[in-house]
């Protein structure tokens, strides 16, 4: 048995900067990764889905070259193992460096396995025993598979065997209408394939407002991508070498034939093999580890942190859940994971930036509250960009004068709703921001215009 101060369970964005920040305050930390340094965001998430994303979009800004006076010469041609390539590249080396930090790290002993408890402060690590007051579960998550009758008949990807296609399907049917499916739909769109989206929902990412909703199905089918909601009973079959799927219960049922699947709904975490039980560590119905507003599980000295918490699913939630743990741990903080406002985008293109309430939350909550809102073809920067799909819509309370949400789904919004969340997270009144002055041209320098015109929700 070797005995350390604290244990970190998983390289994800919580584990390697809770080890750094505890081995820098003198405590003898472990950290254990059984298979990829970095997590899904570096190593089937993010990173390489965005460098994808990059790829798509350079394919998409050449097919369009002619709109800005540049003369191409020929068809644009995608060479996907070029394009997997670049992202392995990108992907592989944020990988390394990770773990070369780690490794590196004074005052940490990073151990490579399959972490199981043993007990409350007991973990086995292959065929070592470790021992710690505290430790800190960052597994992560995973691709779930819905059971859907007639999988067992087919081959399917999900978004971490996606990572590995190096070829052009010819038709690839994306199961999903939510965040990971619409960005591999429209990238694998504009790398040539054909694509059509099914979602049992009436509408795409139905989290979302329903102008949202609307306008990326605009987006997206104005690239040729074929959207099949409302398909409530969907099964597949093979049909000679093609993929068959049936999109409704009754006969004549829809069906959508193509070359392969993509299984783009939701995920799981990590956590059905580790043992918790044994630790008494409470999890909930679908397998994420219970915890309080700091992070804590039911028991003492045990801490989860990141997509296994079911707090968050976000790269970003993830890194917060660091900051919240080692500002109480360290800086005598009471930090909260109640004090975060929600913030997310989703990475098609144009992208769309969110923060804090949707519409359907506002009303339900009863407050009286105000909206301004601007199509981007009134912005200025995206119409010398030729990128004028979407809109930028603000949402305040009418009495507080307290910034409620925000969604931009256009060029740059991933970047101009920080204006926004700075702003609320600043406790300060939209007046505030109505009043600044914003560079031009950017699509940012909106945001107070667009405040300076609320109309009734």
């Amino acid at each position: 048995m070797t005995s350390y101060d604290a244990i970190v369970i998983g390289t994800g964005q919580a584990g390697p900067a809770l080890a750094a920040r505890l081995a820098s305050a003198r405590q003898k930390v472990a950290i254990i990764e059984r298979k990829l340094f970095g997590g899904t965001c570096v190593n089937t998430g993010c990173i390489p889905t965005k460098a994808m994303v990059a790829s798509a979009y350079a394919a998409h800004v050449a097919r369009r070259s002619g709109e800005y006076g540049v003369s191409i010469q020929g068809p644009i041609h995608v060479d996907m193992a070029l394009v997997k390539a670049r992202k392995d590249q990108i992907s592989g080396q944020s990988r390394s460096s990770v773990e070369k930090w780690l490794k590196g790290l004074a005052n940490c002993t990073v151990y490579e396995g399959h972490a199981r408890f043993l007990g409350p402060q007991t973990i086995q690590v292959s065929d070592s025993l470790l021992s710690a007051p505290h430790i800190f579960i960052n597994v992560g998550g995973r691709a779930s598979t819905p059971k859907l009758p007639g999988l067992d008949q087919i081959s399917y990807l999900n978004n971490s065997s996606m990572m590995a296609v190096d070829y052009l399907p010819h038709h690839l049917i994306v199961v999903g209408g939510s965040y990971v499916g619409l960005e591999f739909a429209q990238m694998f769109r504009r790398f040539g394939s054909e694509v059509t989206v099914i979602e049992k929902a009436p509408r795409l990412i139905h989290r979302e407002d329903e102008d949202t909703s609307a306008t990326v199905r605009e987006i997206l089918e104005k690239e040729g991508i074929r959207i099949e909601l409302d398909a409530e009973c969907i099964r597949f079959a093979k049909r000679g070498e093609e993929v068959i799927a049936y999109l409704d219960c009754k006969d004549g049922a829809r069906e959508v034939s193509g070359s392969h699947a993509l299984l783009a709904m939701g995920r799981r975490p990590n956590t059905d093999d580790l043992g918790l039980e044994t630790a008494g560590v409470a999890v909930d119905e679908r397998g994420f580890i219970t915890v309080d507003d700091s992070l804590r599980t039911n028991v003492p000295g045990i801490w989860a942190l990141g997509d296994c918490n079911g707090r968050g699913g976000f790269t970003h939630t993830s890194y917060n859940d660091y900051e919240i743990v080692a500002g109480n741990l360290l800086n005598g903080e009471n930090r909260k994971v109640s004090d975060r406002i929600t913030a997310y985008a989703l990475y098609i293109d144009p992208p769309l930036g969110r923060a804090g309430m949707t519409d359907d939350q506002i009303r339900k909550s009863g407050r009286k509250a105000l909206v301004g809102q601007r199509p981007m073809t009134r912005v200025g920067r995206a119409i010398e960009k030729g990128e004028t799909q979407g809109f930028m819509k603000i949402t305040v309370d009418a009495e507080t004068k307290e910034i409620l949400g925000a969604a931009i789904l256009g060029t740059g919004g991933d970047e101009a709703i920080h204006c926004i969340l700075d702003t609320m997270y600043a406790k300060q009144p939209y007046t505030t921001l109505q009043r600044a002055m914003h560079i031009h041209p950017t699509v940012a320098e909106l945001i107070p215009t667009i405040l300076g015109e609320l109309k009734p929700l």
